[in-house]
């Protein structure tokens, strides 16, 4: 055995874990199928543009633990998530707040809004059957049908009566005009991208890129005593339970000969017609500036496409029904009792996490393996 752990991914789940071995003083090698490091946070810069490949990520977290945690290995700048609706040419604030039902319905005061919206809510007058019940018994019909439906139909391909009213168990809705779609006391992105900061964390750590654990397994394996796993659960064990759905996101990117396309990082396209379901403006993530503070004259935008995942695509969002859950479930039961193996991670634990979330499971996981369970 050449080394203690073998972590599989270099996304930020297995690099947050090797860096935490490393400092052990645990030898470790991480393996990534892709040229790259990073994982679905690998940001690629073009043109002075820190361009987010498999999709916007902005970080944001009510956890100080996990804040001070991560901004040892990158500076954070001061972005606010502040996404536009887009419905058919009117553009409307999210999350919901006074802009957004002033321009919904003209009321000025947060009375007349709270009026308006439980107005609209009682037409739902029994426990929500499905999502669109769920969703005009939180906010009323005028929201749902123009800021909600379409974009959601979009999102998971099918329509909102057939889909359960779980998904949206509350919606943000604010009395006032705070722009901030995150809750959150910690809010930012990494200055020079996340890809230099998943460096940072691997840094004196040995790293193969191009390398397909699952081709290489036997060979891989033979390598580490322990082995840390972040891809799907299901591939692991050759799909021979069935497959675990997601859903995917196909993007289509542009490089514009202009300095500014929408004036903003993100805006959603809510209306059913629109084929994509949002356009990311990159440079927005950064103020529109060089790393040297300087303007940038040109920009790059990403539509992204909802869609089912199939084999070959890249997989997102667990689809966490009653089925996939049963089958993860037979699933985590071989995970299980495979005592040389950790699996974790959004496509190892089959689990959405947001990135503050997987920072703090994989610390766990780090604590349970590396320190018997006691605190740092």
């Amino acid at each position: 055995m050449e080394y203690d752990y073998l972590v599989v991914g270099s996304g930020l789940y297995g690099a947050v874990f090797a860096h935490e071995a490393k400092d052990r003083g645990k030898s470790v090698l991480v393996v990534d199928k892709r040229p790259y490091i990073a994982g679905n946070i690998y940001t690629e810069n073009i043109e002075g543009i820190n361009v987010h490949k498999y999709g916007a990520h902005i970080f944001h977290t009510n956890n100080k633990n996990v804040w001070n945690y991560i901004t040892r290995f990158a500076e954070f700048n001061r972005f606010t998530n502040s996404p536009v609706a887009n419905y058919k040419g009117e553009l409307y604030s999210l999350p919901f707040n006074m802009y957004t039902f002033n321009k919904m319905w003209g009321v000025v005061t947060p009375e007349e809004a709270a009026v308006k919206i439980e107005e609209q809510r009682k037409e739902i007058t029994h426990e929500p059957q499905n999502l669109e019940e769920q969703a005009i018994s939180l906010v009323g019909h005028d929201i749902y049908e123009k800021l909600i439906k379409g974009y959601t139909e979009k999102q998971w391909g099918r329509d909102c009566k057939d889909l359960p009213s779980f998904i949206i168990k509350r919606l943000p809705v604010r009395l006032t005009f705070d722009n901030n779609y995150f809750n959150a006391l910690y809010q930012g992105i990494p200055v020079g991208g996340y890809t230099k900061m998943i460096a940072n964390l691997l840094d004196g750590i040995e790293v193969r890129l191009n390398t397909d654990y699952l081709e290489n397994k036997a060979e891989l394996d033979a390598l580490a005593n322990k082995i840390v796993y972040t891809g799907p659960i299901d591939a692991y064990f050759d799909y021979k339970l069935g497959t675990l759905e997601y859903r995917s996101v196909r993007f289509e990117n542009e490089l514009l000969d202009k300095p500014n396309f929408q004036g903003n990082a993100a805006v959603n396209y809510t209306d059913r017609e629109t084929p994509w379901t949002r356009i990311i403006e990159h440079k927005w993530f950064e103020f529109g500036k060089d790393e040297n503070g300087n303007d940038l004259p040109r920009t790059i935008i990403s539509r992204e496409y909802s869609s089912e995942w199939k084999p070959g695509d890249e997989p997102y969002y667990p689809v966490n029904d009653a089925k996939n859950s049963a089958l993860y479930a037979e699933y985590k039961k071989l995970a299980d009792a495979e005592p040389k193996v950790i699996f974790g991670g959004r496509l190892g634990e089959y689990k959405y996490y947001d990135m503050d979330t997987t920072i703090e499971a994989a610390l766990r996981m780090s604590r349970n393996e590396l320190y018997d369970g006691k605190e740092f």
